[in-house]
């Protein structure tokens, strides 16, 4: 089958989604599908990708992010890109923005079922990034209903808002059994399928057969993620710097805090802190596995927290600020914070520091990790789009509209993470 991807960012910057969706890409084409993602057009000179349809945009702020305006000079650009590819079977739309609409845009003109992979809590990370909050959700809903001419009025808050999109989807996804719940309480879909992103079966393989380094003086931690506040860098700085400990601390990403966390860590002792950047994914996976934990402080943002996973499959385990996230984790596999406050975090860390020290800490056994591997997630995903492209198929030869039949009318369990919660 073809699967045409839509992205708010061009697969080539960094986020966890695009990390995501680079390897879902790799899994598809090497099952014998052809994968085309759209995004907008990458800032400054790169490599071209046929597989990559760049759209035009305009910059978002300094760094590496833009967005592209939807409308028809957009959709005429994107079925130029399209015409020399083969008949497009799937949709599969990863975006919550401009993407979001100029694939529902373009799935309605080639007559194709949308899947919807939900990555992002919209009304936490738009209060936490953006000023003026209910105004930006307003003027979302304004775009959207323009722009996909829902014929409701414009979506006021983030549920609704993703309400909108759904409306018009054959399948909804999720990577967290936590969110999909969520998701669906919030009126989003009324079953939604959980497919978690997974990690590279061949790097997790060729990582597990090299030793888990043994019981360290300074136990090595390793933080991954933007600088941007809703990761809450900076509170963990504090909270590192008020524990005490004597550990070192492996700071993994790039963003708009970095010169405020770099002198904010020059003040620390006796822990060293290191700033690595943006690093490659197999090296970001090897340092998970030379890790003796992880550190995930973002707070009811996170939909699944993809490297806190990666981090259970290579036998590391984590310290988790957001008890949803390890909710969803083995049990005995991790440490959680008692609280939201710094204060909690830095007694947590402490914790974990002298467990790790003394060799008394977390046990990973393996349970459920294999369910995290990226083979397991292609073929979920792979049926997920079969179910869609199904359900269009019969809904065309019935002549219903999206509207009355949009929502599954029996559900299955989720392929993921339904069986792994015996563990």
């Amino acid at each position: 089958m073809h699967v045409a991807m839509f992205l708010d960012q061009h697969p080539d910057t960094l986020g966890g989604m695009q990390t995501s969706v680079r390897l879902q890409r790799q899994f598809l084409e090497a099952a014998g599908h052809r994968v085309t993602l759209v995004s907008p057009a990458q800032r400054g000179r790169h490599p071209a990708d046929k597989g990559i349809v760049e759209l035009p945009a305009v910059p978002l702020g300094p760094g590496e992010y833009s967005l592209c305006v939807p409308g028809k000079a957009t959709d005429r650009a994107l079925h130029r890109a399209m015409a020399a590819r083969p008949p497009v079977d799937v949709v599969h739309v990863q975006a919550d923005f401009w993407q979001a609409i100029i694939g529902y845009r373009f799935a309605a003109a080639v007559s194709a079922p949308v899947v919807h992979t939900m990555h992002n809590r919209l009304d936490v990370g738009i209060a936490a990034t953006l000023p003026f909050p209910g105004l930006v959700q307003s003027g979302l809903g304004v775009l959207q209903r323009r722009f996909l001419d829902t014929g409701l009025p414009a979506a006021r808050d983030a549920w609704t808002y993703l309400a909108r999109f759904t409306d018009r989807a054959e399948r909804v996804t999720a990577p967290s059994s936590h969110f999909g719940r969520l998701l669906q309480e919030r009126g989003v879909f009324d079953h939604v399928d959980v497919v978690s992103n997974g990690l590279d079966d061949a790097i997790a393989r060729e990582l597990l057969a090299t030793p888990k380094p043994g019981p360290r003086a300074r136990p090595r931690l390793a933080w991954v993620g933007r600088f941007s506040a809703e990761k809450r860098l900076l509170p963990f700085l504090d909270a590192v710097s008020r524990s005490g400990i004597d550990a070192e601390i492996h700071i993994f990403g790039d963003g708009g805090q970095r010169r405020a966390a770099e002198a904010r860590a020059a003040g620390i002792s006796p822990a060293e802190v290191v700033f690595r950047g943006k690093v490659p994914y197999r090296r970001m996976l090897a340092e998970l596995r030379e890790a003796d934990a992880l550190v995930q402080t973002s707070q009811g943002f996170e939909t699944q927290g993809m490297t806190v996973f990666e981090a259970l499959v290579l036998g590391t385990p984590s310290l988790l600020s957001d008890h949803r996230i390890a909710a969803d984790l083995p049990a005995g596999s991790h440490w959680t914070t008692g609280g939201d406050s710094v204060e909690a975090l830095a007694a947590a860390l402490a914790q974990a520091v002298t467990e790790l020290r003394q060799g008394t800490g977390p046990v990973l056994g393996g349970a459920g990790s294999g369910h995290f591997l990226q083979s397991r997630q292609t073929a979920a995903m792979v049926e997920v789009y079969r179910q869609a492209m199904s359900g269009h198929d019969a809904r065309g030869r019935s002549g219903a509209g999206f509207l009355s039949a949009r929502r599954p009318a029996t559900s299955h369990s989720s392929p993921v993470l339904g069986d792994r919660q015996q563990h």
